[in-house]
């Protein structure tokens, strides 16, 4: 077992079948439209990668990056965006990939950014969905999984800058946050 981690809620294996069935639904759904799939980084690359080796249409890749600051570290600071996008969106298929969504209060914001560029359609493809502490109501098309109420780390999640690299989604040990 990985240090620090309680347990394992998702295994490599799962995490790459559910992601198989999203990309089978996602070439379906945009067959012959050329979508433009755009993440945030740091984390959603592994998801990223794996989601445009599972997709079997032609699709364009972009990135944002963003800050935020939040002296409390409640999640409700203020975001700033510090790299936007390479590719115009305007009349471009727009799918929104995400590793997780928790309060909403971010991707909220980056929708509406993307959405005043006019693009011809904007959906959202999430991997973790963690609804317990949602803000903001947020239609997500393409769903992943639901996590629990817990700390997690793994496949792009990261507790300080740790355990982004884990092929599986584990629960951080209480003792190890309380290190910290």
């Amino acid at each position: 077992m990985t240090f620090g981690i309680g347990r394992i809620l998702l295994t490599e294996a799962e995490i790459r079948q559910r992601i198989g069935d999203l990309g089978g639904q996602i070439s379906q759904d945009y067959a012959g439209r050329n979508p433009l799939l755009v993440g945030v980084l740091k984390g959603v690359v592994f998801f990223m990668t794996d989601l445009l080796r599972a997709i079997t249409i032609p699709v364009s890749v972009d990135f944002m990056a963003i800050s935020r600051y939040d002296p409390q570290r409640q999640a409700k600071g203020s975001v700033r965006l510090t790299k936007d996008l390479d590719e115009a969106v305007e009349s471009r298929h727009l799918i929104f990939v995400e590793d997780v969504v928790d309060t909403g209060l971010t991707l909220s914001y980056l929708l509406r950014v993307l959405r005043a560029r006019n693009p011809a359609s904007l959906e959202v493809c999430v991997l973790f969905n963690k609804p317990a502490h949602r803000l903001v109501d947020i239609p997500l098309k393409y769903k992943g999984f639901d996590l629990p109420d817990r700390f997690v780390v793994g496949y792009g999640l990261d507790y300080r800058e740790a355990y982004r690299h884990l092929p599986f989604i584990g629960e951080l040990k209480p003792a190890v946050l309380q290190l910290t």
